[in-house]
């Protein structure tokens, strides 16, 4: 990637991390998953200034519930109940929505170490 041409802002890049809103809230039973999300949280903004001279940008994503093949396992009364503790919109994301907000990203060259969760105001439970 720093091998990149440059735009004419000297961007040449960017580096989409994926965490958890589990980074924010564990929950009982999670430390392990919650030390490890927290840990991509806690580099974000590290790496992007590491990376700043050579024009490439770092962001973290960290999405609540999702759709995702894991959840697609459960039953649809469980998948349900999981989109209802979301505030709104109350449901599980869908990708797309997810894919949005990358491209989103990547086309605003001022957002740069940050962590943006996509949660639909979700907090989760202990």
């Amino acid at each position: 990637m720093s091998q990149n041409p440059p735009d004419p802002d000297g961007h040449r890049g960017l580096v989409v991390n994926t965490a958890s809103v589990a980074a924010f809230e564990g929950q009982v039973g999670q430390a392990a998953y919650s030390a490890s999300k927290g840990g991509i949280v806690g580099m974000t903004l590290p790496i992007a200034r590491d990376l700043a001279p050579l024009g490439i940008r770092v962001v973290t994503i960290a999405p609540g519930l999702f759709s995702t093949p894991l959840l697609a396992g459960l039953p649809e009364r469980v998948r349900n109940f999981l989109g209802q503790q979301v505030p709104f919109p109350s449901r599980l994301g869908h990708p797309g929505e997810f894919a949005h907000l990358v491209q989103a990203l990547a086309e605003n060259p001022m957002i740069n170490g940050e962590v943006v969760r996509l949660d639909g105001a979700l907090r989760m439970q202990p």
